[in-house]
């Protein structure tokens, strides 16, 4: 891995950068290989978005879905082989990172349908199905932090499986997804299950936090209102931290951690920058933080290689001018918890959408190979 840049002094500073994208392209060029060796990337996410962009493109999922044609495969099940089959051969590619770091970092994630994100019992089935299917330790399945989704979160890391919960906005949520995770852990240890071999990450979003109170700092107009753009989403996650801290400090998670467990670690997403008039390393270098994952879209990862300037932890002395932040929204007219609820529900929604144009583009395929 590189030694020299400031994606090695991120991971220097305790920060696992993660690609946030996928296909097969990228895996057999040997480009994912070379973001490891280059660009100290040491894990890969993947969502409906992603995969839809990557199947859209093809020309290196013709001959698979050519194959599934012929088979008689119906449409959900040539889905699941697809994008099994390419977080399968992702995972063995990190899989000297994971054996390196002892499970720590080395993973790859793949989410249940997000038409399941309000269907608990759904979710738990298809987290049980991509876990089996996949069948490496090294995967983790992503589960929407919906409230539907924490009761799934519970059973799935209580039977073991690791579990990259997504789609958290709202600070009571996340601490809602902790406890859901130390549920699971306890499920687990009274199963016998060794607590050691499941791991799992916290997935709060950034941008859209500010993509969508800019919109309504703008609305209000006022020089005060107008003074906070862009401010939201690194002091929500910090916030975010500081309660990280808390709850795994505490005397619930200690007593797990001291049987073997392993802290549900904190990981920025929705990294890339929306607005042109910011720092397009804004959300790495302000959330630099011991022990926290980083999601990265190419773009952000080639610009933080760039340019990034990585000055250590810029995270927890920072939590009470995040605090000051919050209480300024509130007292300039913004509402936390609809901004949250909002971008849950958007959220959902979106990967719905990018769902079904994937489920229509495999469909055009295995209709043109009939």
């Amino acid at each position: 891995m590189s030694t020299n840049s400031p994606t090695a002094a991120l991971s220097e500073a305790g920060v696992s950068i993660w690609l946030d994208d996928l296909s097969r392209e990228r895996i057999t060029s040997g480009d994912l290989a070379r973001l490891i060796a280059d660009r100290n990337v040491v894990g890969v996410t993947t969502n409906p978005t992603i995969f839809a962009g990557a199947l859209a493109k093809g020309d290196a999922y013709r001959a698979q879905l050519h194959g599934l044609a012929e088979s008689g495969a119906d449409l959900d099940t040539a889905v699941f082989e697809a994008t099994t089959d390419d977080v399968r051969d992702a995972a063995d590619i990190f899989r000297p990172v994971y054996d390196a770091s002892g499970g720590y970092d080395g993973r790859v994630s793949i989410e249940v349908a997000p038409d399941l994100a309000n269907d608990t019992a759904r979710t738990i089935e298809q987290a049980h199905a991509l876990w089996e299917k996949v069948d490496r330790p090294n995967v983790m399945i992503k589960i929407p932090a919906t409230v539907e989704g924490l009761d799934a979160i519970t059973a799935v890391i209580g039977a073991g499986i690791s579990v990259n919960v997504t789609l958290i906005f709202s600070l009571d949520r996340y601490r809602q997804v902790i406890d859901a995770y130390l549920a699971g852990l306890e499920q687990a240890k009274g199963a016998g299950i060794d607590l050691s071999t499941i791991h799992s990450v916290a997935s709060f979003f950034v941008s859209r936090v500010d993509t969508e109170i800019d919109k309504r700092l703008t609305a209000i107009g006022t020089d005060e209102a107008l003074a906070l753009k862009s401010k939201a989403g690194v002091a929500n996650a910090r916030l975010a931290y500081e309660l990280y801290e808390q709850v795994f400090g505490g005397e619930r998670a200690t007593a797990l951690l001291e049987a073997g467990a392993n802290r549900q670690r904190p990981l920025w997403a929705s990294t890339g920058v929306k607005d042109p008039a910011l720092p397009d390393t804004l959300y790495v270098t302000e959330l630099v933080a011991p022990g926290v994952v980083n999601t990265m879209p190419e773009k952000t990862l080639e610009a933080t290689f760039d340019h990034g300037e990585i000055v250590g932890d810029t995270v927890t002395g920072a939590y009470a001018d995040a605090g000051a932040v919050l209480d300024s929204l509130a007292r300039v007219g913004v509402d936390y918890d609809d901004v949250t609820a909002v971008l849950e529900r958007e959220g959902v929604e979106k990967f719905i959408v990018s769902w079904h144009e994937l489920l229509g583009t495999v469909r055009t395929a295995l209709e043109a190979a009939r």
